[in-house]
């Protein structure tokens, strides 16, 4: 249980609150690249902030605040050019840095009233078929190339949900290890039953030990399942929640990022990126676009839909309301994981408020390389037949490559 003062720092994203400056030294993404062609703008909403994204015609992005200085229209709506973003309305024309360049109705503008017209201008970048914002103070820290938006030879995805809950219940699932032998276990077999699908889940096996350590870019998770032992992958090697908002899971030839995005006090975009590498010996089919596709979790009777992992961790998240009450929650030892993350993010608060850099920002260009995160291989103790299964009882299951996928990881017939 925490205070009601507690609460409101580690949950608020909006400008100005403490949550919202520690979360604005980081990148975010906000977009599939494949959402935005040369010469459109679309609207984007991120840490409670209304933004316009575009792409010139020679595919050099912006982002703008929202609303244009003359009437409050949507610069979002608007069209992309070399120049900048034209306004819909009345032809404002504002350049990659904010500033206003055209007023077609007009005559003699004049400097002064240009520079009245300006409107905030934000960092943007591409990486791995994503489109990342930064809203940060400058000078922008390097966006992380992670391993899995840089690797070679490998297929991409990118699944997405809007979800109606505050960012920090769902990272707190990511501490929270033992959710999996009844939610994915128990809780989706029985979902499963319902559907008329009775496929083993895997996920049942009770854990005997539990552990997190700290590292430089978050959090290590760690299990002994019943059976195991501290020589298992899961033990030895685990898998780590990237600080702030990221998780890496998969295992043996897939692996994914779970990036939950803040949009606002209440609503998180959720994005499953994911990774599949070629088997030794095989390569992974030519892929020019890395597509994208929306993860339904909800049935059309508005009725949630458990029948696949994610859709139970959404029912969990997202029924916690809007923003989980965490004065009224009751805490036991294997909840130790959610305090270590609460932990981290009020030392990293007190960071930012001292004017450092937090965990994982990164400004050396020589480090930037490729961040490369070590996994299990054999998670769950399970193998590469056991990850093609779970393929069908995840969000995996819409992906449209999905049975591509399917054909690169399954063995060589005859």
């Amino acid at each position: 249980m925490i205070s009601a003062e507690m609460q409101e720092r580690l949950t608020r994203v909006g400008p100005g609150s403490a949550m919202g400056r520690l979360l604005r030294s980081y990148w975010y993404p906000v977009l599939a690249s494949v959402e935005l062609a040369p010469g459109q703008a679309r609207e984007v909403r991120l840490l409670g902030e209304d933004l316009a994204v575009f792409r010139a015609p020679s595919g050099r992005l912006g982002l703008l605040e929202r609303h244009c200085p003359h009437r409050g229209v949507s610069l979002g709506q608007g069209v992309a050019t070399e120049r900048g973003l034209v306004c819909p309305y009345h032809g404002w024309t504002f350049d990659h840095g904010g500033a206003c360049v055209a007023m077609p109705a007009e005559s003699n503008p004049g400097a002064r009233l240009l520079s009245r017209a300006s409107v905030a201008a934000y960092a943007v970048a591409e990486l791995g078929g994503l489109i990342f914002a930064y809203l940060g103070p400058a000078p922008a820290p390097l966006l992380p190339r992670y391993d899995l938006f840089v690797l070679d030879g490998a297929l991409r995805d990118i699944g997405r949900a809007e979800l109606p809950c505050n960012w920090l219940q769902i990272m707190e699932n990511s501490v929270d290890p033992v959710h999996v032998e009844y939610l994915h276990g128990q809780h989706l077999q029985a979902a499963l039953a319902v559907s008329g699908r009775e496929t083993a889940t895997g996920y049942g096996r009770r854990h005997e030990k539990i552990g997190f350590d700290l590292f430089e870019y978050g959090i290590t998770k760690r299990r002994v399942l019943e059976g195991g032992s501290e020589d298992d992958d899961d033990w030895r090697v685990g898998h780590p929640l990237i600080f702030p908002v990221t998780l890496r899971v998969g295992a043996n030839c897939q692996h994914r990022f779970q990036i939950r995005v803040p949009v606002d006090d209440q609503t998180t975009m959720h994005y499953w990126y994911s990774c599949y590498l070629p088997p030794a010996g095989r390569q992974a089919p030519a892929q020019d676009t890395v597509p994208l596709y929306e993860v339904p979790w909800r049935r059309p009777d508005g009725s949630f839909r458990t029948d696949f992992v994610d859709g139970g961790d959404i029912m969990a998240w997202v029924t916690q309301g809007a923003i989980a009450d965490r004065t009224r929650e009751l805490l036991v030892s294997s909840d130790r994981g959610l305090v270590l993350l609460r932990r981290l993010l009020l030392e990293q608060l007190e960071r930012v408020e001292r004017g450092d850099d937090p965990l994982g920002v990164i400004r050396d260009p020589e480090r930037n390389q490729c961040i490369r995160f070590v996994q299990e291989h054999d998670k769950l103790g399970g193998s590469a037949a056991f990850l093609r299964r779970a393929m069908d009882i995840s969000h995996a299951r819409f992906s449209p490559i999905r049975d591509q996928v399917l054909a690169m990881l399954s063995p060589p017939s005859g």
